[in-house]
């Protein structure tokens, strides 16, 4: 494949999980890959072979000044990013009231704010190119609330809202964007290495939160989502010539779009002389 041909792909939150495994099956393809994290060794550890096909970049996305950097010399480095995917993140827990605002605001600098600053460094570069794929990875928790997870259900439900209208921003640009919706995946998302959990006690919900922790304690690293069946399916989509919207990434994440879907439906009927009753009459 002549470079002409391959695609300049620029990932964060590389080092591990999902990100890895999306840079990875990049590679595996044949395209180059801009692998951006915290710890940048560890996808260098992880990833050989692929020889001056990978770029590694340590990158912080709450560090706006080096995600500018960090961006310029991606396009130094492969005179172009084709596609981007927005990976960097990680799970604030717990119950809402026993997170505090700091922490609050700690959840959506990285997982909302981060990951809007990366995107804002790349488009001008897609802008110029004419072309480019825009990959946020979301979750199932964008689409619908879990117990003990507010912070970062709400960080993926905004994410969900900007995507889908940067969307409609940038086609005519002939720019793609797409959110991915993971399930469940085998990853480090739920070890104390990457999830957080409250930092206020409340003592009404002790009893609730250690219940809440236990479970996600006992699901950390036994989840039935394969994060290299996951790399491939991205790279899948993204030589798709019309990549959806929204991609339910595994079973779990397909039922509960569909009912979600259904639920919609139901209580908006439910409620529908309500919701119609509402405007000026003529």
């Amino acid at each position: 494949m002549g470079e002409s041909q391959m695609k300049a792909w620029f990932i964060t939150g590389a080092s591990r999980g999902l990100g890895l495994e999306v840079a990875r099956a990049a590679l595996e393809s044949g395209d180059r890959v801009v692998a951006a994290a915290r710890k940048p060794e560890q996808v260098s550890a992880a990833l050989s072979g692929f020889g001056d096909r990978l770029f590694t970049l340590e990158l912080d996305v709450t560090d706006h000044a080096a995600v500018q950097a960090g961006v310029d010399q991606a396009v130094e480095r492969f005179g172009r990013i084709d596609i981007l995917v927005n990976n960097a993140g990680y799970g604030q827990l717990g119950a809402f009231e026993e997170i505090s605002a700091t922490a609050m605001e700690r959840q959506f600098a990285t997982n909302v704010f981060g990951t809007m600053a990366v995107t804002r460094a790349v488009l001008p570069v897609m802008r110029e190119q004419r072309s480019g794929h825009v990959f946020t990875v979301s979750s199932i928790a964008g689409l619908m609330g879990f117990e003990g997870a507010s912070a970062y259900t709400a960080t993926k439900f905004a994410l969900e809202g900007w995507a889908e209208t940067l969307g409609l921003e940038v086609a005519q640009f002939g720019i793609k964007v797409t959110l991915v919706e993971p399930g469940f995946f085998r990853t480090d998302f739920l070890d104390p290495s990457s999830a957080s959990y409250g930092d206020v006690e409340v003592s009404d919900y002790a009893d609730y939160s250690a219940a809440q922790k236990a479970g996600y304690d006992a699901a950390n690293h036994n989840q039935t989502g394969d994060p290299v069946k996951f790399g491939k399916a991205v790279v899948a989509l993204a030589a798709a010539d019309e990549p959806p919207v929204r991609f339910a990434a595994g079973p779990d994440a397909y039922e509960i779009v569909t009912n979600r879907a259904e639920t919609l439906r139901v209580n908006a009927e439910k409620w529908r002389d309500l919701s119609v009753s509402t405007d000026f009459q003529s």
